[in-house]
């Protein structure tokens, strides 16, 4: 991280060159997520509720307590670290100070709404639905936001702008 709070990244192929990997397996990551949770649910209310609640009419069971807690349990680890790592990076790019903790504030409270909406989407009320598709469109945004703003850093050798206003 030395390299990118000093601004040496602009001149350090190497590391560059492992951001940009990291930004591809990111890209991966946004990508195949979009494309599990449109072939899973899709964004329609109806299509939520019968995946989380269960559908006789389409043979589909409800989302077992234990399901859904083995789920959480890799999501809430595996997506933490990716958002951190790539918030983190975020920090080194030339937005406004506002505009850095808003994306970061939104990714990260998007993460988690995405996580609990499926639970109370299954366990609490079907109107959780709208909350789901909501907050999958919302991580889904953030996170593409924050790839691109990194990648343009990278690519451009745009000058660190680490720092703590807010």
């Amino acid at each position: 991280m030395r390299f990118v709070v000093t601004g040496e990244w602009t001149q350090n192929r190497l590391l560059r060159l492992i951001i940009l990997w990291f930004l591809i397996y990111s890209a991966g990551l946004w990508l195949t997520n979009t494309l599990l949770f449109l072939n899973q649910m899709g964004l329609r209310y109806e299509s939520v509720v019968a995946f989380y609640r269960g559908s006789e009419t389409q043979y589909l069971l409800p989302r077992s307590y234990k399901v859904l807690l083995e789920i959480s349990h890799f999501h809430l680890l595996a997506m933490g670290i990716f958002i951190l790592t790539l918030s983190h990076l975020v920090l080194f790019v030339p937005l406004t100070p506002r505009v850095k903790y808003w994306l970061i504030h939104l990714t990260f409270l998007s993460a988690i709404s995405d996580e609990a909406a499926g639970w109370l989407t299954r366990f609490v009320h079907p109107l959780f639905a709208y909350y789901k598709i909501g907050a999958f469109v919302l991580l889904q945004t953030t996170m593409a936001v924050l790839i691109i703003a990194v990648l343009l850093a990278v690519r451009l050798k745009a000058r660190s702008a680490y720092t703590e206003d807010v």
